[in-house]
């Protein structure tokens, strides 16, 4: 396989840079945040549907809205929002206790090896990870991954995102805020359903395989794939870039920028798409949308 001049490398985090297994990841999360607000007196049962509720909004909106908008719309309409300043103590927990859910992660020094030999060579990095989380937890699982989030010009996240993986339109956001075109991207992610599908707005792709998901059956001998280990070394004999992203958007970007990043690139009616992604549903550790 040939290889492109990229303007900009994206990654995804969890089982690609985190070693880390989501399903049992998910567990420990839901342990620690509900032991947290239990304090509060809220029913678990509640507690739980909401929840579920601001993750299946994160998932089912299409608005201009960040996602942590849509989140606390669900969230509010099953909890006793007079219980707690639910936000001020949610950013507590992500700041002051979500970080030992981390403690016993081992990070593999591949993650670390592979990202600093792209920053180095001038490479502008996003941290394309799926944008259900606060930033604080975002960089909580960076730290675990043993991987410096400042290398990083954009990180996803539930302030800066408005909607999720697989759909194209979170990944045409992404080309928005980088200010580039889908073929000036390198995606490295696990997933072939939520990583490859940067492909369909002509991203290229490494697949990494250590914790491979294969939900869909992908012909994985078809995109560059290997280990971490194996990306690290292939990142490091990587040419100098030499025409980086520049002008890159940390935050929030237009809707109308988005839907010209889908359009230029080939997908005009990707939103359409994107709601059938939406109607198929999806399920993180049992919590199904």
């Amino acid at each position: 396989m040939a290889n492109r001049f990229y303007r900009a490398i994206c990654f995804d985090l969890d089982g690609t840079l985190l070693p880390m297994e989501l399903d049992g990841f998910m567990q420990a999360y839901f342990q620690s945040l509900g032991a947290y607000v239990a304090r509060f007196g809220v029913a678990p049962q509640d507690f739980s549907a909401g929840m579920k509720a601001g993750i299946k909004a994160m998932a089912a909106h299409d608005d201009a809205r960040p996602n942590s908008d849509a989140f606390w719309e669900g969230f509010l309409a099953c909890v006793d929002r007079d219980a707690a300043d639910w936000e001020g103590e949610l950013a507590a927990f992500y700041d002051r206790e979500f970080g030992a859910i981390g403690n016993d992660v081992v990070p593999s020094p591949a993650a670390a090896r592979a990202v600093n030999a792209l920053a180095a060579k001038g490479y502008p990095l996003a941290l394309t990870t799926m944008p259900m989380f606060p930033r604080r937890a975002v960089e909580w699982r960076l730290e675990w991954a043993g991987v410096d989030p400042a290398l990083f010009s954009r990180i996803t996240s539930f302030e800066n995102s408005t909607s999720v993986k697989p759909k194209l339109a979170y990944y045409a956001e992404n080309l928005a805020a980088l200010g580039v075109s889908g073929s000036d991207v390198l995606m490295v992610g696990n997933n072939t359903k939520e990583d490859l599908a940067f492909m369909g707005l002509g991203a290229d792709a490494f697949l990494v395989t250590d914790l491979l998901l294969d939900p869909i059956e992908f012909d994985v001998s078809s995109v560059r794939n290997g280990t971490l280990e194996a990306f690290a070394d292939w990142a490091e004999s990587l040419p100098v870039c030499a025409d980086p992203a520049t002008g890159i958007e940390a935050g929030l970007v237009s809707m109308a920028a988005r839907d010209e990043a889908l359009a230029s690139n080939g997908c005009p009616d990707a939103l359409a798409a994107d709601a059938a992604v939406s109607a198929a549903g999806f399920s993180i550790n049992g919590v199904e949308g």
